[in-house]
């Protein structure tokens, strides 16, 4: 209960400002009056680009009202990222606007490396469906996999000792949040979705990007986009997108998310939210699963060694 005790911080300043607009009540110059009344500024005046939700596809949600007011505030808060966005919000954005992506790309033929040794056994990595089970809406099979360094704070430790230079490199991130290998298999279609939240981007590094590159795409918005091994696609997932892997062969990325820049109060209230979604079902769901998962990858691993 104490975990999910900092959520009434947000959601009693917004009903504050309500009250403040309806009763009439005069907003001041400090910073705190100044916080509240942009909370409602920013509920009035947002870029409407980009949907919230997608068609088709069940929302992620749980039963519980702590959940459901939280997943309420996350949906006030996109709004409000919109709003102050540092960047603005594009779908696709360039590479110059983030200068650390270019360090990124130096490093990628050592992240290659280690991704080599991991996939050895490819096999029995886990589908992402088996780790997130929200993802179960989009893919349901073995063909989209996944090996998890973190996730919204939480280290996967025994898999950063297998990749050392991939988890060095991913500290020249600022916000670092999320990271992992994407491995989608030959034929693999992932159908038209938005992602949880717009308080973060993401990265593609391509590492195993097989041709022709017309089989071969990621749609973000309207705009397609192709990987290219080395180098960074920066975009925004919270926008309906989609990819195929129509080739023959299996294509890898090193998926990154990381959090998105924004002038106060956004940025405030994102790292309010950020921070609180390793206490929601969805994180500690995911923490058990690939906990399990790593038990028994790594046992069976042990034992192959000791025959």
């Amino acid at each position: 209960m104490d975990a999910c005790f900092p959520l009434s911080g947000p959601i009693a300043i917004l009903l504050f400002a309500e009250a403040a607009a309806v009763r009439g009540w005069k907003i001041g110059s400090t910073p705190i009056q100044k916080l509240i009344w942009s909370f409602r500024l920013a509920s009035q005046t947002t870029d409407t680009t980009q949907q919230f939700g997608t068609k088709g596809l069940k929302p992620m949600d749980r039963p519980s009202i702590i959940t459901r007011a939280f997943m309420a505030v996350v949906a006030w808060a996109e709004r409000l990222n919109l709003k102050y966005a540092i960047h603005g919000n594009p779908p696709v954005y360039d590479n110059a606007v983030f200068p650390w992506a270019r360090e990124i790309e130096a490093e990628w033929p050592a992240i290659r490396r280690e991704l080599d040794r991991i996939l050895v056994r490819k096999d029995e990595l886990p589908a992402f469906h088996e780790i997130s089970t929200d993802v179960a809406t989009i893919t349901n099979d073995r063909d989209w996999k996944t090996f998890f360094l973190c996730g919204y704070g939480l280290k996967v430790e025994k898999n950063i000792a297998q990749c050392p230079d991939t988890w060095r490199v991913l500290q020249k991130i600022p916000g670092l949040m999320t990271a992992m290998f994407s491995i989608l298999e030959p034929g693999k279609h992932i159908p038209a979705h938005r992602g949880p939240y717009n308080g973060v981007l993401r990265l593609h590094l391509g590492l195993i990007v097989p041709g022709p590159k017309e089989k071969l795409k990621i749609r973000v918005g309207d705009q397609i986009c192709h990987w290219e091994e080395g180098k960074a696609l920066l975009f925004d997932d919270a926008y309906n997108h989609e990819v195929w892997n129509d080739t023959g062969k299996l294509r890898v990325v090193l998926f990154v998310d990381f959090v998105k820049p924004l002038r106060f109060p956004a940025n405030l209230v994102n790292w309010i939210l950020l921070h609180l979604a390793v206490f929601t079902p969805f994180v500690q769901e995911g923490s058990m699963n690939q906990k399990a998962w790593e038990k028994k990858f790594y046992a069976e691993a042990e034992a192959w060694r000791n025959r």
